[in-house]
Formats: C-alpha cells, sequence, structure tokens
C-alpha cells in the first residue's frame, strides 16, 4: 500500500524541477498526476519518466483558454481531485534600468495571473478537504538583484495564498505556499545568457547559509507535507531555502 494511493494531483509545470520531481514521489507512492508542460521536449521527457500512473498535457499557464481546456481535461480524467500544485512559472534576470514592458508583463502574467486563473478554474473541481500549494520564492522576501519583476510576481503568489485560503475555508480547502530558495534545477539558465546565469547562481549559493543550491526532490517533499500532512495549517508560506530567508 502506498501513502497516497487513490491521491489525484494537478501539477502546472510538471515536466521538469520540482514539478516533476513532485509528481514522481505521489506516483511511487501510489498517487495519479496530471501535469502539464509548455515544450515539446519536456512534454515527451515526462511521459517516458513518469509511466502510466500520469497525464502529461501541453498546456500554456498562461493563457485562460488553456486553462480552461486543462478544467475540461481534469474534470474528464479525474471527475475531482485532492491536490492542485499551481508551479508554473518563469524567471527573468534583469537589472532593473534595463527591464523591458514585453518582459515585465510576462514575467507578471505567468506568474501570477496564470496562477490566479489557474485556481479559479480548478478549484471547484477539487474535492472538500483538498489542499491548494503555490510556489513563491525567497525573492517575494528580499532584494535579490536583477530579480525586481520577478519578485513583485512571486510577492503577488504570498498574497493570493492568503486570499485564497480565506474564500476556501468554507469547503475546507487549504491554501499554503512552498517558498524555495536557490534549487539546483535548469531554470536559471533557460532564463538568461550563460554569463549571467553563472553570475547569479554564483551569488545564490555564496550567499546561501548552507553553501549550496537544494534540490528539487526536498522541495517536492515540502509540498507533499503541505497538501497531506500539514492539516491544521492554511495560508502559510514554507520556506525550503537553506536559511536563506530566517538567517
Amino acid at each position: 500500500m502506498g501513502h497516497y494511493d487513490g491521491k489525484r494531483a494537478v501539477i502546472t509545470g510538471g515536466t521538469s524541477g520540482i514539478g516533476l520531481a513532485t509528481a514522481q514521489l505521489l506516483i511511487a507512492q501510489g498517487g495519479r498526476v496530471l501535469v502539464t508542460g509548455r515544450a515539446k521536449a519536456g512534454l515527451a521527457s515526462a511521459r517516458k519518466e513518469l509511466g502510466n500512473n500520469a497525464i502529461v498535457l501541453e498546456s500554456d499557464a498562461a493563457s485562460l483558454s488553456d486553462l480552461d481546456r486543462l478544467a475540461d481535461h481534469v474534470k474528464s480524467e479525474f471527475e475531482t481531485f485532492d491536490l492542485l500544485f499551481v508551479n508554473a512559472g518563469q524567471t527573468g534576470f534583469v537589472p532593473f534600468e534595463s527591464m523591458t514592458e514585453a518582459l515585465y508583463d510576462q514575467l507578471l502574467t505567468v506568474n501570477a495571473k496564470g496562477a490566479y486563473f489557474a485556481v479559479q478554474k480548478l478549484a471547484p473541481l477539487m474535492t472538500d478537504g483538498s489542499a491548494v500549494v503555490l510556489t513563491t520564492s525567497i525573492a517575494n522576501m528580499k532584494g535579490l538583484p536583477l530579480a525586481s519583476a520577478y519578485a513583485a510576481s512571486k510577492a503577488a503568489l504570498r498574497s493570493m495564498a492568503r486570499s485564497f485560503a480565506r474564500e476556501l475555508l468554507p469547503r475546507g480547502i487549504r491554501v499554503n505556499a512552498v517558498s524555495p530558495g536557490p534549487v539546483d534545477t535548469p531554470i536559471i539558465d533557460k532564463a538568461a545568457p550563460k554569463d549571467v546565469a553563472d553570475l547569479v547562481k554564483r551569488q545564490l549559493r555564496e550567499a546561501n547559509p548552507m553553501k549550496r543550491f537544494g534540490t528539487a526532490e526536498e522541495v517536492a517533499k515540502a509540498v507533499l507535507f503541505l497538501a497531506f500532512e500539514a492539516t491544521y495549517t492554511t495560508g502559510a508560506e514554507l520556506a525550503v531555502d537553506g536559511g536563506a530567508s530566517q538567517l
């Protein structure tokens, strides 16, 4: 018997990094998952890695029409489900002086608007007493260089966690956030030229109290704790950051 037998989860941004690691842990313990992503290579790789207990769906987290199709697909496959992990997001490491309107809009649309409407459209399908977990970031509380717009989008998510938690209380749906620090995933390399990405990673590692990056699996374990074990916790943010936001 697996710890998550019979549990069904929807994970946006679930084809790589933290989302994929969370899906893998759920499946290993008997759960079923539906994960979304955009990149063709990531979708194909996730299908291979996750196997028959996963549904891998191409979906753009910033597109409301895609979110409508996602809700229809979830209803068809699961009817109802137990965990919504809103993990899809985008980074953008740009000096404040160089920020463009296009990149600013993209970051806020993917990270904040997309997350907001994902919860709005999928929460009606969730089981009473289930859980929503949002991925925020230590950037929402620290003045990190090159991350002003990204940090603003993640601060918006932190606020949403509280608001959604209050509004979904009548159904017993708990809403919390996991706040990763620097994690060893490809997201930084995808967000910036190699020299900038290397600089950001070096600065993050040197500034971290533990002097290392976390792993996707370490964050995934925190997500599943918030989802299924922390039954008297809602509206909270759990830092998984090597002490970076606390020390």
